[in-house]
């Protein structure tokens, strides 16, 4: 029972009994972006925007990367592929490491079921698209940054497309495994510098989080497929990979049935597009998911881009060429 102002006394709330209220919305179109045009502006712009004199934004962070890594973000290009609630914490990290270019590369438009746990989701941007609205929130934090927001679902089809020009590193936070594989694949074989985030859901613990090589990863059930599937297409996955991996060793926990399933069984909610790879009910299980968990991935995943960016930075030197030359 709740004190309803229009009534002016105790009324029955019926929007919270049972089901949730957002059930009775109707399900939002996706209003999709043509992409193959942010392709080919990906291929006709500069890889990055010359910056003479790096703006005072950047303080705390020249302070703590110097000059020379600073200059080097703001040089690089990164492509994030999978804006959920991995990729758009770790594009916000980027974008405020001042990285020069984002390319951005998601399939999907917000859901309401997003809220809990994506960077770019409100109740207010139900149905619009995840890629526009996280390039938007970019270049409100690095104007100068160059944005290439890409709405499409990564596949053999486009991977050429997506990966010309070749980026100066790639996070992958697909959550769709053939896609998944097939991108680390690529990468690999092109040399092309890439950081993979394992399972995020059924997790309530950051404080468990690491990274480490694909070789060496444990308590994961989706890296464990990794090495098992790339060993099947030629990749020597017993060894060091080169391939660094953002998992978490807590075990898995369970979903619980929400109320509204139990009430009336599971209704997918989700901004509806007949063409979609990637519909919840074509899911096996829904895992349950939390904000401080899957951030905590991007964060960690973004770090390790930056800092092999500035690592790569470290070694082209001059000074340091110069002193390897003569030794």
């Amino acid at each position: 029972m709740t004190l309803d102002d229009t009534c002016g006394e105790e009324c029955v709330d019926t929007s919270c009994n049972g089901a949730s209220p957002e059930l009775d919305r109707a399900r939002e179109p996706r209003q999709s972006m043509p992409w193959t045009g942010a392709i080919e502006r990906v291929a006709e712009s500069a890889p990055y925007v010359e910056v003479d004199r790096v703006p005072r934004r950047w303080d705390r962070l020249v302070r703590l990367v110097g000059n020379v890594g600073m200059q080097r973000l703001l040089g690089s290009h990164v492509m994030v592929v999978g804006l959920g609630g991995v990729g758009s914490y770790a594009t916000e990290a980027l974008a405020r490491s001042g990285i020069g270019k984002l390319t951005l590369v998601d399939f999907d438009d917000v859901c309401v079921t997003n809220v809990n746990r994506q960077i770019q989701a409100f109740p207010v941007t139900v149905g619009q698209s995840k890629t526009k609205l996280l390039a938007e929130r970019v270049k409100a934090i690095h104007p100068e940054a160059i944005v290439e927001p890409i709405q499409a679902f990564y596949d053999p089809t486009n991977a050429n497309q997506l990966l010309s020009p070749k980026p100066d590193f790639v996070l992958d936070a697909i959550d769709n495994v053939t896609a998944k594989l097939h991108l680390v694949q690529t990468c690999l074989e092109r040399e092309i510098p890439i950081v993979s985030v394992a399972g995020t859901g059924a997790r309530l613990d950051p404080t468990l989080i690491r990274v480490d090589d694909l070789s060496r990863t444990r308590c994961d059930p989706l890296a464990k497929v990794m090495r098992k599937e790339l060993g099947r297409r030629g990749i020597d996955t017993s060894t060091n990979v080169g391939l660094p991996v953002v998992f978490s060793e807590e075990e898995i926990q369970q979903p619980e049935v929400p109320k509204w399933d139990e009430e009336e069984g599971f209704r997918c909610i989700c901004p509806h597009n007949e063409a979609s790879p990637h519909e919840c009910e074509k899911r096996r299980i829904i895992y349950g998911t939390a904000t401080f968990v899957t951030a905590a991935f991007g964060m960690a995943a973004s770090s390790v881009v930056v800092r092999q960016l500035m690592a790569s930075a470290q070694e082209n030197r001059p000074e340091k060429q110069a002193t390897q030359t003569s030794q």
